[in-house]
C-alpha cells in the first residue's frame, strides 16, 4: 500500500464517498447531493481517489459515473489483515515509558539514574 492510498483513505469524506460508490456508480452531481459537499469538492476528492486507484470512472454520455475498484480495496484489506497475523516481538531499544510493558521488567528499560543524554 503506497502513500497515495493511505492519504486517500485517511479522509472521512473520501471514505464516505467510497462507501456510497461501493453500492453503485455515481456521477459527481449525485455524490454532491448525497453527501452535502459541493461538486468541486467531490471532484477534488475523486481525483485523489482515482490517483490512488481506488475508484475509476465510466463515461456514460455526458456524465462520468464513478465506481469503487474492488480489487484495490481487497488489496488494502489484505495488507491490513497482514498486520493482525504478525507475531509480536519484544522491543529491543531504549523506549522509555512503553505503555505495553511493565517497564522495570522490560529489556529496554534504563533506570533514570543510568540514562545518558544520547538515549
Amino acid at each position: 500500500m503506497d502513500d497515495k492510498t493511505l492519504k486517500a483513505l485517511g479522509d472521512p469524506k473520501r471514505f464516505l464517498l467510497l462507501r456510497l460508490m461501493s453500492r453503485r456508480g455515481y456521477c459527481v452531481g449525485a455524490l454532491a447531493k448525497s453527501t452535502g459537499l459541493s461538486e468541486s469538492a467531490v471532484s477534488q476528492h475523486l481525483k485523489i481517489l482515482r490517483e490512488a486507484d481506488l475508484v475509476y470512472g465510466v463515461k456514460r454520455g455526458y456524465y462520468t459515473h464513478y465506481c469503487v475498484n474492488k480489487d484495490a480495496i481487497k488489496d488494502v484489506i489484505a495488507v491490513l489483515n497482514e498486520l493482525t497475523n504478525v507475531t509480536r516481538e519484544p522491543c529491543n531499544g531504549p523506549f522509555y515509558g512503553c505503555p505495553e510493558s511493565e517497564y522495570v521488567r522490560c529489556k529496554s528499560y534504563v533506570p533514570p539514574e543510568n540514562r545518558t543524554k544520547e538515549e
